[in-house]
C-alpha cells in the first residue's frame, strides 16, 4: 500500500491553466500523491486571459486536475478553497459561493495552532492590474514572450547538460524597478495583515516563493507552476515551508525505490 505524504493544510497558486507555460500535469501528478484537510487554491489557477485567446482552448489535462480535487474531497474530505485572481476575475460573477466543500472567495482567513492566517492572491495592491486591465495584459504578453525565449534557451541548456536557468527569474532581480516592486508588494501586504490582526499573510501573484519575517508578521508566497513549480505546506505541528516539486519528486521516487527492494511482492 503505497504511503502518500498528508499535510494539514497546502496552498498552491498561479497555475495558469490556459497557458501554454502551465505545469498542469505536475501539479496534478502532486495532488495524487498528498493527502490533506484544507487545500487553498490561491489565484490564477485557471489562467482567463490566456484562454479568450484565439485557439485557446480548454484541455483534458485541466478537467483530470478537477477530477482529483472531487477525489481528495470524496476519499479524504479536504475542504478546497478557491481564492479568486487577476487571472481567474471572471469568479467576481459568483464569489462569495459556498457549495458543500468548496469555497469561491475573494479573500480568506483560517486559525491553526492558535495562529491567524490572511489568505489574499495580492493583486489587490497591484495598481496596474487593478486599475488599468489593458496595460496589464500588454505586460502578461511580455511576460509569454520571455517564457518562451526560456523554454528555447533551457532547450539548448538541457542537450548541453545544463541545469535550468530561469530569464525571467534573473530580469526580475536585476531591474531595479522589479525589485522594488516586489519590496512594497511584501510590505503592503504585510501591512494589511497586521490591519486585519493576523499572525500571517499567505498570497501569490508575483510567481516568487518566500518565507519570511517582517518584525512579528510572517510573509509567505506559495510561489508559481509556472516556472519554479512550488507549493506552500503546513506540517502536523504547524509549521509552514516551501517545497519544489523537483525535490519532491526526488524524495518519492527514493520511497518507490526502497518499497520495490523492501517489498517486492507488494510491486
Amino acid at each position: 500500500m503505497e504511503t502518500r505524504t498528508y499535510y494539514p493544510t497546502i496552498v498552491l497558486s498561479d497555475i495558469h491553466m490556459g497557458s501554454g507555460h502551465s505545469h498542469t500535469e505536475e501539479v496534478t501528478f502532486f495532488l495524487k500523491h498528498v493527502d490533506c484537510d484544507r487545500l487553498i487554491l490561491n489565484g490564477d489557477i485557471i489562467d482567463g486571459w490566456q484562454l479568450q485567446k484565439l485557439g485557446k482552448k480548454w484541455e483534458t489535462k485541466h478537467t483530470d486536475f478537477f477530477k482529483v480535487l472531487m477525489k481528495m474531497m470524496e476519499n479524504r474530505g479536504t475542504e478546497i478553497i478557491y481564492v479568486r485572481g487577476n487571472h481567474d476575475d471572471f469568479l467576481d460573477r459568483v464569489a462569495p459561493l459556498c457549495i458543500y466543500n468548496v469555497s469561491i472567495v475573494t479573500n480568506y482567513q483560517f486559525q491553526s495552532h492558535g495562529k491567524k492566517y490572511y489568505v489574499t492572491h495580492g493583486d489587490i495592491f497591484d495598481t496596474i492590474t487593478t486599475n488599468m486591465r489593458w496595460l496589464a495584459k500588454l505586460g502578461d504578453v511580455g511576460y509569454t514572450l520571455l517564457l518562451w525565449l526560456n523554454r528555447i534557451y533551457n532547450k539548448r541548456r538541457a542537450k548541453l547538460g545544463k541545469p535550468y536557468y530561469s530569464l525571467s527569474q534573473k530580469v526580475k532581480s536585476k531591474v531595479k524597478s522589479a525589485v522594488s516592486y516586489m519590496s512594497d508588494f511584501e510590505k503592503e501586504l504585510v501591512a494589511l495583515a497586521e490591519s486585519k490582526k493576523a499572525d500571517a499573510i499567505i498570497c501569490g501573484h508575483i510567481h516568487q516563493a518566500a518565507d519570511k519575517w517582517y518584525g512579528d508578521i510572517r510573509y509567505l508566497n506559495s510561489g508559481d507552476w509556472v516556472e519554479s513549480l512550488t507549493a506552500l505546506v503546513e506540517d502536523k505541528n504547524g509549521e509552514w515551508k516551501i517545497i519544489t516539486y523537483e525535490a519532491w519528486l526526488k524524495e518519492l521516487e527514493k520511497y518507490s525505490l526502497k518499497r520495490k527492494v523492501l517489498y517486492p511482492e507488494a510491486v
